[in-house]
């Protein structure tokens, strides 16, 4: 008799499904026998100027060390973090990418007696790490394609441990201001931890920067996560970190595997952090791109939600799916969001100027077909 080895996970894992990332470009290439050089991804915000110089020069000098484990809790980087914001490094846990300090704080702070919220159409790692330790999600209604933050806050009981919290969010583009954010925190009960997920925070107004690491020092129920892998260019290192009080922080590294951070992301992390330029002109690419974009899609007549990220989800209608094939055809990548409750919109990511015009053109002959199979049936 063979074994359904389905009924010997943990229940939460048996409901889960596999993270969905975009599709990577060598295997479109390989289904459709396209030139790789001439494909434009587009699917999973990732940063299109290519690495920082002084992250490449710090990589390659890290290379020498393969041998060598990495250093466990990251003196350098969290050095580095601490002095550009302003924090203790007993303040800072680092992560194999923003998804893994998610799943730090989950595993920390909630199990199967406890209530996770978080908001429709938001990060999908958020349902995926509650359900994996078997808590009970909770799922709060958006408000305009965003989060309901007063809400979410009424959504509290005695068994609420965690509350995820997007800003900006993925994969809508909304943001709340700092404002309704820090009046949503002095709601939230203090034995209720609340993650603040900022991976886009970059691509705010500079003054926005560091006023939620402020907040960490009237808010200790509060985490702020963030990521190297969006405006600082260094997606296919995974760094993620987040900041917290220093008993909070205490936590998070007994779960913290050892070594969670190679030496090379290590090395190229901390570099980064040196150039301003590089991130500067992220988000002068990033501005102008969304510009770009949503004047090509006012064009086209299509609605499209406003976006503080380096992407913006555009709405197609129920042809969503054949028009993302046609956009494969062509030779272009972005990302169907049906699996976040979002299946007539495609979210695409800003890219480099003939990047977008590309995806643009694309996608008018794309929504060309669709129009045209519709008026044929």
């Amino acid at each position: 008799m063979s074994i359904d080895y389905q009924t010997l996970a943990v229940e939460g894992v048996q409901g889960l499904m596999p993270y969905q990332p975009g599709k990577p470009i060598d295997e479109l290439a390989r289904e459709l026998g396209l030139d790789p050089a001439g494909i434009v991804k587009l699917a999973s915000n990732e940063n299109p100027l290519g690495p920082s110089s002084l992250a490449l020069s710090a990589a390659q000098k890290a290379l020498g060390d393969l041998c060598r484990y990495p250093d466990g809790n990251g003196f350098a980087l969290k050095a580095k973090l601490s002095q550009k914001l302003g924090l203790k490094p007993a303040q800072v846990t680092l992560g194999n990418g923003s998804n893994d300090i998610l799943e730090i704080i989950a595993r920390s702070f909630a199990d199967n007696t406890a209530e996770i919220i978080y908001s429709q159409y938001a990060f999908a790692v958020y349902p995926l790490v509650t359900r994996a330790i078997g808590a009970k999600g909770v799922e709060v209604p958006a408000r305009d394609w965003g989060h309901d933050l007063s809400a979410m806050a009424s959504a509290v009981t005695d068994k609420t441990r965690l509350i995820f919290v997007a800003n900006p969010n993925n994969p809508t583009g909304t943001a709340h201001s700092l404002e309704a954010v820090e009046r949503f925190l002095a709601s939230v009960p203090e034995r209720v931890i609340v993650v603040l997920d900022e991976a886009y925070c970059e691509y705010l107004d500079v003054s926005d920067y560091y006023t939620s690491i402020q907040w960490l020092n009237h808010y200790p129920n509060l985490i702020v996560s963030r990521t190297f892998s969006k405006a600082w260019g260094l997606a296919g290192l995974r760094v993620g970190y987040c900041l917290a009080s220093a008993a909070v922080t205490d936590i998070l590294n007994r779960v913290r595997q050892p070594f969670n951070v190679d030496s090379i992301a290590l090395a190229a992390a901390t570099a980064v952090l040196d150039d301003e330029d590089y991130l500067a002109r992220s988000r002068q690419v990033n501005a102008s791109g969304l510009k770009q974009l949503a004047a090509g899609l006012e064009a086209l007549g299509l609605r499209y939600i406003p976006s503080s990220g380096n992407f913006i989800a555009v709405e197609v209608g129920p042809e969503a799916p054949a028009v993302f094939e046609r956009l494969l055809a062509q030779g272009v990548i972005v990302r169907p969001i049906a699996g976040y409750g979002m299946p007539e919109h495609l979210r695409v990511s800003v890219g480099l100027p003939a990047e977008n015009q590309r995806f643009l053109d694309a996608l008018s002959k794309a929504l060309h077909g669709s129009r045209q199979d519709s008026a044929n049936g």
